[in-house]
């Protein structure tokens, strides 16, 4: 199930859906691959629904979020922001794999790594092309500012997840000695940062001390999945989950009046994601307890072939959706701000008739990004014809990409 399956045309769908039933391993875990597609399908859609544009004066187009105007929209944000799933899932898949390793530790992190690594070296060397070619055609440099922000927007997960990764061996070791509670002392990590950086000493709390939420913040939900995959939790401890979850995301949004949304609003002075804050974990916990709940019932909805075959897709190409949904958005978006002020996708995300017209875009962005990933997917398999001239021409290019995202150039 390692090689990319291509898109099959409508007429052929039938066989198509055979061939990756029949190809299916009988072990396989039909409802781990299920919760993951889901949380994958949610980055798109997300960004895509939550994230705007307006023209200036010059015909540059600039991100807005629609969350600005209508804060009643936050609670869309909860069903969406589904990293949560993500991580759980992610550790849940790494400790299987770790126990199943060929070779040592680090040759298995170097794998890992590897396969996290090429689609992102990949799509932000196409970009450092494709910025040098479109600043040649008259492209406003806002514009492509802007395009980049939004193609890095997902790129730090990766980072994380990588480092999470690493420590896939210091997560088992606290899973076999303190089942699920091996999470609580990220909880409480974060909490007392927290505590801090909101708490009545917030004045002379220095800004950085924010970062530090970063990595107990996404570890949290990855420790669950390590302790899932080392069956120290069980539909009790799932139940518990859910529970404190839910009663600790009421309190921090009631009491302690913490932002509703789960992403970033401009113009809003606290932010729930970057870094994670205890909200994020709360809902974590939510998410990671329902999983852990619906998993066999997921997994017999997933016997069925036709509903098991879209998951498949997804999963084969998880990094190519990760790291290209933007532009695929950017691809109807740059050349629509030639065109003007489009309805849903250059006016500025202010009425409920862009939140219609965004709606209605969203195919094309779903449509585009199936074009861009069937020639993009290749970054996600080994570059084996690819020397060492080649991988050093890619470095630069990222490297020269990172620098114009980061405003250095």
């Amino acid at each position: 199930m390692k090689t990319l399956i291509p898109l099959a045309p409508l007429p052929r769908l039938a066989p198509f859906v055979e061939r990756i039933e029949s190809s299916t391993p009988a072990h396989r875990d039909r409802a781990i691959d299920g919760l993951r597609a889901l949380a994958l399908l949610a980055v798109p859609t997300g960004h895509w629904l939550l994230g705007g544009f307006t023209l200036d004066a010059d015909g540059a187009i600039h991100n807005a979020s629609p969350l600005s105007t209508f804060a009643s929209f936050a609670p869309v944000s909860w069903v969406l922001q589904l990293l949560g799933i993500f991580f759980l899932v992610g550790g849940y898949a790494s400790v299987l794999s770790y126990h199943r390793r060929p070779g040592s530790p680090a040759d298995w992190l170097r794998g890992r790594v590897a396969r996290l690594g090429r689609p992102v070296l990949g799509v932000t060397a196409v970009w450092a092309a494709l910025i040098a070619v479109l600043s040649a055609a008259g492209v406003p440099q806002d514009t492509l500012r802007t395009g980049a922000t939004l193609v890095v927007q997902p790129l730090w997960f990766v980072g994380v997840y990588v480092v999470v990764t690493a420590l896939t061996p210091l997560c088992v070791r606290a899973a076999r000695r303190m089942g699920g509670w091996a999470a609580a002392p990220l909880l409480l990590s974060v909490a007392a940062v927290d505590l801090l950086r909101y708490g009545p000493y917030a004045d002379a709390v220095p800004s950085w001390l924010s970062v530090l939420n970063i990595l107990p913040g996404w570890l949290f939900a990855y420790q669950l999945g390590v302790s899932w995959g080392e069956k120290r939790i069980g539909k009790r401890g799932a139940v518990l989950l859910l529970a404190g979850g839910a009663v600790l995301f009421a309190v921090l949004l009631v009491a302690f009046h913490y932002p509703a949304s789960m992403v970033g609003v401009p113009g809003e002075a606290r932010t729930n994601s970057h870094p994670p804050s205890l909200l994020v974990l709360a809902l974590a916990s939510v998410q990671s307890g329902a999983a852990i709940l619906l998993r066999e019932r997921l997994g017999r909805l997933l016997a069925r072939p036709a509903l098991w075959a879209p998951v498949v897709v997804v999963n084969l190409s998880a990094m190519t959706i990760l790291c290209w949904h933007q532009t695929a958005m950017l691809a109807a978006a740059v050349p629509g701000s030639y065109a003007g002020a489009l309805p849903g996708l250059t006016t500025a995300p202010d009425s409920l008739g862009w939140v219609l017209a965004r709606l209605a875009w969203m195919p094309l962005f779903a449509a585009l990004l199936i074009l861009i990933g069937r020639h993009a997917r290749v970054f996600e398999s080994p570059w084996r014809t690819a020397g060492p001239a080649r991988r050093a021409v890619a470095g630069v290019l990222a490297a020269g990409f990172a620098a114009f995202a980061l405003g250095l150039t």
